[in-house]
């Protein structure tokens, strides 16, 4: 669906309950009516359960519990106070919070919700249970055509494509982790801070080419290994310094008759390869098979997403390193809480009302200007800065834009 679909619908939504809502009678109609309206689901019987029981010394009902997504509702009827205690059958006074979050206690572990949602028919307390003693946020009905978004957790069971970058981006951080230590045995000393810079650049410039070759950057596959392959153990370091300052060279100012293969490589613009003065120790057997087979051969870096190279550069930092530099770097599931609700979604709505035009000639009028647009935009990183008082520090965590 696109935000103006999204949008009419939740208006239409919006207009049909307002002033409705008896618990009893109408919970069920108003969330099935939501959730496949709003956010389409199509399976209903399948996607939410209502009146589950639940044992405590009597039997309860949980009013709704949506498993894919772990959500649990509690509902009240319209005009009911959600943040006040009402008395329970025991003779206990709990808000409707405090009731759906003891049903939660009595759950399998597996199944106990991730969101708790109580809700009058007018208002939506929407509770993080990772955050199990913060506020919760409010949604109000009325509200809903403008403010669709901040549901879609409802049917949101996680981008697959997200989860899978996120499970390679920990390998991807395991097999640099093993090139740091290996490679930071080799230096003369190891303790020393400008080798200790020399190194993390190296793991970077590493991380890029075999991203690179992957990814069709060097134009060709496995391009970076075969390279390397060539070399005797001894000569390693030799070819990545030739490497290197060809990556750094414009193929304008390189030797025209330069035929040799690491002439074969693109220009790589950026900076990245322009310090030729970074110490880069012998590598031994280890170092080479560990780069060669489990790093390039075995593994393939195009799955990953390059949002996680910070993920994978702070990976070569030691502890000490990290926390004096207040280096922390996010992972792409929560960058994608903060950017998609912030810009990105409205981007892929707008992108896809353009490719929803049927006449080719106005369709590709509008994809140059939306083109254009993406050219213009800039975005300010955002620092949130937390202060950890039991440490007495300030934590720095940077979302990569």
């Amino acid at each position: 669906m696109t935000d103006k679909e999204y949008k009419t619908a939740a208006k239409e939504f919006s207009e049909r309950w307002k002033d409705k809502g008896y618990e009893k009678g109408e919970s069920q109609k108003f969330w099935i009516d939501l959730l496949t309206n709003v956010y389409g689901v199509k399976n209903i019987a399948g996607f939410i359960s209502f009146e589950d029981q639940v044992h405590l010394d009597h039997t309860s009902f949980i009013d709704g519990y949506i498993p894919s997504t772990h959500v649990m509702i509690e509902q009240k009827s319209l005009g009911k106070d959600l943040r006040k205690a009402i008395k329970q059958s025991d003779g206990t006074y709990l808000n409707p919070f405090q009731q759906a979050k003891r049903y939660s206690v009595e759950l399998p572990y597996d199944d106990r919700p991730r969101w708790i949602i109580t809700c009058n028919f007018e208002e939506f307390l929407v509770y993080d249970m990772n955050k199990p003693n913060g506020e919760p946020e409010q949604i109000l009905l009325k509200d809903l055509p403008k403010e669709y978004y901040r549901l879609k957790f409802l049917v949101d069971t996680g981008d697959e494509n997200i989860k899978k970058e996120m499970e390679v981006s920990l390998q991807a951080g395991e097999l640099v982790g093993k090139l740091y230590n290996a490679i930071l045995k080799q230096y003369r000393n190891p303790d020393d801070p400008d080798s200790l810079k020399s190194l993390n650049m190296l793991c970077v410039r590493l991380v890029f080419c075999l991203y690179a070759e992957d990814a069709g950057i060097f134009g060709r596959h496995n391009m970076f290994h075969d390279y390397l392959q060539k070399f005797e153990v001894q000569n390693v370091r030799k070819g990545l310094i030739e490497l290197f300052k060809i990556l750094d060279t414009e193929e304008c100012k390189r030797d025209p008759y330069d035929e040799s293969p690491v002439s074969e490589f693109p220009y790589v613009n950026g900076g990245l390869f322009a310090d030729e003065n970074i110490e880069i120790p012998n590598f031994n057997e280890e170092i080479v098979d560990l780069l060669l087979n489990n790093a390039s051969k075995d593994f393939d870096w195009s799955e990953i997403s390059p949002t996680i190279f910070g993920a994978v550069f702070e990976s070569t930092l030691n502890p000490e390193t990290r926390r004096s530099g207040g280096m922390h770097y996010t992972s792409i599931e929560n960058i994608h809480k903060v950017i998609d609700p912030l810009f990105l979604d409205d981007l892929k709505n707008e992108l896809a009302e353009i490719k929803a035009y049927k006449q080719s000639k106005t369709r590709n009028a509008k994809l140059s200007e939306f083109q254009d647009k993406l050219s213009s935009l800039k975005f300010l990183d955002i620092i949130l800065q937390s202060l950890i008082q039991s440490r007495g520090i300030i934590e720095k965590c940077a979302f990569a834009v």
